[in-house]
């Protein structure tokens, strides 16, 4: 026979009446927080989409760039869990990113690409 008090009271420490935890257990940011990143995201893309269609001369590859750079970091921080993960995660995810940063240019410069 089992003790059903303390199977009830396990249950209500960590979510519903079966023990499953609750979609917002106190960890990370609400929905809401989410659906508002989600709605900048969509502004900040109409922003670089717009900018195709604009001629903004010697700008357009800076504005472009610097976009790409908000979405990226809000990506990562925030939908990835970077931010919310261990630290050691983290710290793995930027060296992989800064790894693959220098391949990057360095296959960029075995193509002359910075030398025209």
């Amino acid at each position: 026979m089992t003790d059903t008090t303390i199977e009830s009271t396990d249950a209500a420490e960590h979510g519903d009446e079966h023990g499953h935890a609750g979609d917002h257990d106190g960890h990370g940011p609400s929905d809401a927080f989410f659906i508002k990143t989600a709605l900048v995201l969509a502004v900040i893309t109409a922003l670089e989409v717009a900018a195709s269609y604009i001629e903004l001369g010697v700008m357009f590859l800076p504005i472009l760039i610097g976009l790409m750079l908000i979405k990226f970091f809000a990506v990562v921080l925030i939908f990835m869990h970077v931010k919310y993960d261990k630290k050691i995660f983290g710290q793995m995810f930027w060296i992989g990113l800064a790894l693959a940063f220098f391949v990057y240019l360095v296959m960029l410069l075995c193509f002359q690409f910075f030398l025209k």
